[in-house]
């Protein structure tokens, strides 16, 4: 059996997308990308269970879409809609052996709006929900918190170390 101490968290399933079973997934750590571990972990009805990976491909600095063995059909992946996604520690890739949490990448970067500039820096990410939100201390000193959303995100630059979004109107007034 599975232990939640023998997994970390790096992200979560989105919805279904097309109708073979794929799912959109938002992740805070591409380490599925970087190791030979053939699998990802899910917690169904309390219990930690293992999907094998069949394919996956990125659609952002933050997103991808997965698709899971024997997951074939859009009803067999709504099952995984909410679904926060763990990674087995003991697979990690020798040089993430200094890993903390998924959410410390982002942490630091600036996210930079098209429309309303510089809105921050990331202080945090809250995955405590479907929705990933980014934590941002505000140019005025103010928390906000944006979408880490596909929707919202248009690029990330590793090396400038910032995060390109269009939010849209009003959203940053809530």
């Amino acid at each position: 059996m599975i232990a939640r101490d023998e997994l970390i968290k790096i992200g979560v399933f989105n919805k279904p997308h097309g109708v073979g079973g794929e799912l959109s997934f938002t992740f805070t750590d591409d380490v599925f990308d970087r190791s030979d571990c053939p699998y990802i972990v899910c917690e169904i009805d309390g219990i930690f269970v293992p999907f094998f990976i069949e394919e996956y491909r990125f659609r952002g600095a933050a997103q991808a879409l997965m698709k899971l063995e024997d997951v074939d059909t859009t009803d067999d992946a709504r099952m995984f809609t909410g679904l926060d996604v763990y990674f087995p520690k003991n697979r990690l890739p020798a040089d993430d052996e200094a890993y903390t949490t998924p959410s410390d990448y982002f942490i630091g970067f600036t996210v930079v709006d098209k429309q309303h500039g510089n809105l921050g820096k990331i202080t945090g990410i809250d995955d405590s929900t479907l929705n990933v939100l980014f934590i941002l201390e505000g140019a005025d000193g103010k928390e906000l918190l944006i979408p880490a959303s596909e929707d919202f995100v248009l690029s990330v630059d590793e090396t400038a170390k910032t995060v390109t979004t269009r939010i849209p109107d009003g959203l940053l007034n809530l």
